[in-house]
């Protein structure tokens, strides 16, 4: 049986996008990015919406060239490595072009729970409009926010509005570019 855990970047104030849509502000350092491989290495299967996939679709294809940055190299083989389910009633079929994807038109919470029992793994959540129901009803396992030290004013929330949360803090780290990680369970 696999854990649920929803993983998301996000401002100080709590978006993961800002009013325009962008999140270049999130860019990971290195040592940021070393430490999201560290963490990613347990998952089994990412579930994402629409905008997450077309986002993160880019390391289906990242080249590994000779002056590659090694991080990003071992990102791209654990994105390339797992089962992914992109949850979208919008995306073209023609659209999911990484391997081992599948497109779902609806996802209710009993197919993400079936794919959660069924993952060897960790089941990522990206996305806070995808991850938004199954906050909602109490399924996720665990939370792994990155905080940068950024103020957006505005944007995508990382979490729902109307959803009632209590957790206990279980993990931390600090980086040198100020952004916080932290890991959560509920109580």
């Amino acid at each position: 049986m696999g854990t649920l855990s929803y993983f998301a970047n996000m401002s100080a104030d709590g978006y993961t996008v800002d009013a325009d849509g962008r999140f270049d502000w999130a860019t990971p350092t290195d040592e940021v990015l070393e430490f999201i491989n560290e963490i990613e290495a347990d998952v089994a299967v990412y579930v994402h919406g629409r905008r997450m996939y077309e986002t993160m679709v880019y390391w289906e294809n990242h080249d590994p060239g000779p002056d590659a940055n090694p991080h990003e190299t071992r990102y791209a083989e654990i994105w390339q490595g797992v089962e992914k389910v992109v949850a979208s009633s919008s995306l073209p079929e023609e659209a999911v072009t990484s391997a081992r994807t599948r497109l779902v038109r609806d996802l209710q919470l009993g197919e993400l729970r079936r794919i959660t029992n069924c993952a060897p793994g960790v089941v990522s959540v990206g996305g806070p409009t995808v991850a938004a129901e199954p906050i909602r009803h109490g399924l996720v396992d665990e939370f792994r926010f990155f905080v940068y030290p950024e103020v957006l004013g505005g944007g995508l929330p990382a979490l729902p509005p109307d959803a009632r949360l209590s957790l206990r803090l279980v993990d931390t780290r600090t980086f040198a570019n100020g952004a916080v990680y932290l890991r959560y369970v509920p109580r």
